[in-house]
């Protein structure tokens, strides 16, 4: 069954001697069959008293590897960014990114374009009931700069029914604890909450995650419709 979905994920922080800031993705999913899914993602950012600026794209793709359900489920990712250094939207945190890079200001960071291959090996299995998720990250600028490598560890399960969960993660190469509260509403669409608490000196002391997600069954139709106002 082909999935098609559309979501937004958003950050908003205030890093310390820093402006408050809110990062932005507009994501469209599609699962092109049971073991392949692409995504697009579209950034852009806003800091207190600085541009509000478009800061890129990324074209992601997902390969399940095994096709029935096991105890453990490795999935491949590979993703192509073409972002600027202004980008906000901290979907992953690798290398050296800190509180440092948020703090630099909008005009200066957008100069510096940023054009990686990221991969990730994720791992997930469930156990009574939840679920243990484990990702190795790397990444490459393709035009010059060292590998930089990272991971996320979350832990999660339905709280009340299927479709309400809680989980938390760590990520490197900053650290936070980043609890994730979700809802589902009717019509297949799905909000989300994660305050992400910053673990050591170089991360942010607290940073909001919220988006919402919306599943859609005729996805050619509805751009139609919202472009032309019927289907072509």
């Amino acid at each position: 069954m082909r999935e098609r979905e559309i979501e937004t994920k958003n950050v908003t922080g205030k890093p310390g001697g820093g402006r408050r800031f809110l990062g932005s993705v507009l994501e469209f999913e599609y699962g092109s069959t049971s073991w392949w899914t692409t995504e697009f993602y579209l950034n852009g950012q806003i800091t207190a008293n600085e541009n509000t600026v478009f800061t890129g794209y990324r074209w992601e793709n997902r390969f399940r590897l095994l096709h029935e359900k096991h105890w453990i489920n490795p999935v491949l990712y590979l993703e192509f960014e073409n972002v600027n250094a202004a980008d906000k939207s901290l979907l992953t945190v690798v290398g050296h990114d800190g509180i440092g890079d948020l703090k630099v200001p909008t005009d200066k960071a957008r100069r510096e374009l940023e054009r990686e291959i990221e991969g990730k090996l994720i791992l997930d299995s469930s156990f009574k009931g939840w679920t243990i998720a484990e990702n190795l990250i790397f990444e490459k600028d393709v035009r010059h700069g060292p590998y930089e490598f990272g991971y996320a560890i979350g832990l999660y399960r339905a709280i009340g029914g299927a479709a309400t969960n809680s989980s938390f993660g760590l990520q490197s190469t900053s650290h936070y604890l980043a609890p994730v509260v979700s809802w589902a509403l009717s019509h297949g669409v799905m909000l989300k909450f994660s305050p992400n608490v910053g673990l050591t000196d170089t991360s942010a002391g607290f940073l909001m995650r919220f988006g919402v997600s919306a599943e859609v069954d005729d996805f050619g139709g509805a751009i139609a419709k919202l472009f032309h106002g019927r289907r072509p």
